[in-house]
């Protein structure tokens, strides 16, 4: 099956070329063992950057797995470049379509509209697909500040317990942000292990929307039981301000999200029935759904879907393009410099001798991509940091592997990216806050949904990889 796009090779020889070990695998190995101890003592406990703690893990692991100090800059700087080339485009586009989607009111009309017209039992369910739209095309902590004032109006406008909106609208944001591209992690996954992003974003959306339903709508019950709060006493004069202002209408919103999901998923479907075909229908499928092009045409409709709609004139729509850049700035530096990580642990040659070691287990893949990912976001609190670095260390494994299996591979390490978000996390602060929650409540209620998530989220990876 040909790849869905082509992007940057995020390595420096390709996937199937044998990469002679700069020391002995005992040492490549506690090379790599001290270089993530590094990153997790710097993230954690000296509260470093992950911009920087990623650079100073990989150039210390480079060098005690035997590599020069130029050798090692050159192959960080290497993997830093190329992931920014095939990533750091899609991010930015990505935020500058989710920060004109929020400014036009577009995510408020999707919202007002499906609310209006659910009942108080479908309620939750709604908001759960509310938080999976909204979570679609936008990173996580900008769907949740988006939607904190809506979730805060539906649960005092229809006295519903506080947890049973919150709980459903935060599987939604959270489920598609660890599963389903063009978020920040799953790309960076994709991009590493050479996934066929159509396929990716297909079973990441058949995995999602499972976990969604369980941990939102049907968790949220019990979660309302754990966690007895009152609704917080904020935005008690947005209602009426939210309904007067101008937008685009419903249908026209949604057309402009799903969009860029229609074409590269069109692509996807288009590689499966003609992969070699060399028709004018199928080149100009391919190109449509090239990821860069499919959010960039997103971002072009939504000026004029959009920003038209909202009443917004040129100079408005390019102040939006302008303030969407600057906050991803530190996104853009953890995920390359987690790409210059992930070069040197393959430069090395660490990561060849995990994958023999594990090629020798009985461990699934799908459980130890899971397991490894699980272990990083708990130790540093980042499921983008946690992504980047398992795929990194399990890249070698792909060369084994067909392009369904990899894409299982990506959403596995996403799942795991998800668990047991606690006091390291600035999303477990986030919601603390923004709920007036204590930090028992919190862990009740938020870090058991991401538990749930990331348990259900590797459980639909496993029913999947039984069919591929």
């Amino acid at each position: 099956m040909a790849p869905l796009i082509a992007l940057p090779a995020l390595i420096a020889p390709a996937a199937n070329d044998p990469v002679t070990p700069a020391a002995p695998a005992g040492q490549l190995i506690t090379a790599a063992v001290i270089g993530i101890a590094v990153i997790v003592v710097l993230i954690t406990w000296v509260k470093l950057h992950p911009f920087l703690s990623l650079t100073i893990g990989a150039l210390l692991t480079g060098v005690l797995a035997g590599m020069s100090v130029s050798g090692a800059v050159t192959s960080f700087t290497n993997g830093f470049g190329s992931t920014m080339g095939g990533v750091g485009i899609l991010i930015a586009l990505g935020a500058i379509y989710g920060k004109l989607l929020a400014d036009s009111g577009g995510a408020d009309r999707i919202v007002d509209t499906l609310v209006d017209r659910a009942s108080a039992r479908a309620l939750p369910w709604i908001m759960g697909l509310i938080g999976a739209i909204i979570g679609l095309p936008m990173f996580f902590e900008v769907g949740l500040v988006l939607l904190v004032p809506v979730i805060i109006l539906v649960a005092r406008r229809s006295g519903q317990p506080l947890m049973k909106i919150v709980i459903p609208t935060l599987a939604g944001l959270s489920a598609m942000h660890g599963l389903v591209p063009p978020h920040p992690g799953p790309l960076a996954a994709i991009s590493a292990l050479g996934a066929n992003l159509g396929i990716t974003l297909a079973f990441g959306v058949i995995v999602a929307i499972p976990a969604i339903i369980v941990t939102g709508p049907l968790f949220a019950p019990l979660a309302a039981r754990w966690v007895d709060v009152p609704v917080p006493d904020l935005f008690t004069a947005d209602e009426a301000e939210r309904s007067a202002r101008r937008r685009p209408t419903f249908a026209a919103t949604l057309t402009s999200i799903l969009l860029p999901v229609v074409l590269m998923l069109q692509k996807a479907v288009a590689d499966i029935v003609a992969p070699d075909s060399q028709a004018a229908w199928k080149v100009i499928i391919d190109f449509l759904g090239t990821p860069v092009i499919a959010l960039l045409l997103a971002v072009l409709a939504g000026f004029f879907i959009l920003g038209r709609g909202a009443g917004f004139d040129r100079t408005r729509v390019n102040a939006i393009v302008g303030d969407s850049l600057g906050p991803i700035a530190g996104i853009l530096l953890i995920v390359g410099a987690g790409g210059g990580f992930k070069q040197v642990l393959i430069d090395t040659g660490i990561g060849g001798v995990i994958a023999d070691a594990v090629a020798g287990s009985s461990v699934s893949v799908l459980v130890l991509a899971w397991s490894v990912a699980a272990l990083i976001r708990v130790a540093t609190g980042s499921a983008t940091v946690a992504t980047i670095t398992a795929a990194g260390i399990l890249q070698p494994l792909t060369t084994t592997l067909d392009q369904p299996m990899i894409a299982l591979l990506v959403l596995a390490i996403g799942s795991g990216s998800l668990f047991l978000s606690h006091v390291n996390d600035a999303g477990f602060w986030l919601i603390k806050e923004y709920f007036g929650l204590s930090i028992p409540q919190t862990l009740k209620s938020w870090t058991v949904l991401e538990c749930l998530i990331s348990v259900t989220g590797l459980a639909g990876v496993l029913v999947l990889g039984l069919f591929v």
